[in-house]
């Protein structure tokens, strides 16, 4: 399985599960992610993300988005695209 970088977490709303992501590459809804930190490391799907409070299907580089995340994550969290 290849990694590709596509962002790193800016910061974490634990409140909603939510983390901000500054993107650096091409990301949708369906992507596969691995989100590596200091004390982070899981997978998961994208299935939602939001800009200004508005959903996105998809997002390019230099976008901020809202994504929803399965576990905690931290500032400067590394998120990578899996691909197969």
């Amino acid at each position: 399985m290849k990694e590709t970088q596509v962002g790193v977490i800016t910061h974490y709303y634990d409140h909603i599960g939510v983390g901000v992501v500054e993107v650096s590459g091409a990301l949708k809804i369906g992507d596969q992610l691995h989100i590596k930190g200091g004390s982070t490391d899981f997978t998961q799907e994208v299935t939602s993300m939001q800009v200004e409070h508005k959903q996105i299907d998809a997002a390019k580089k230099g976008d901020i988005v809202g994504m929803k995340v399965d576990q905690e994550v931290a500032e400067k969290d590394v998120v990578y695209k899996v691909e197969e």
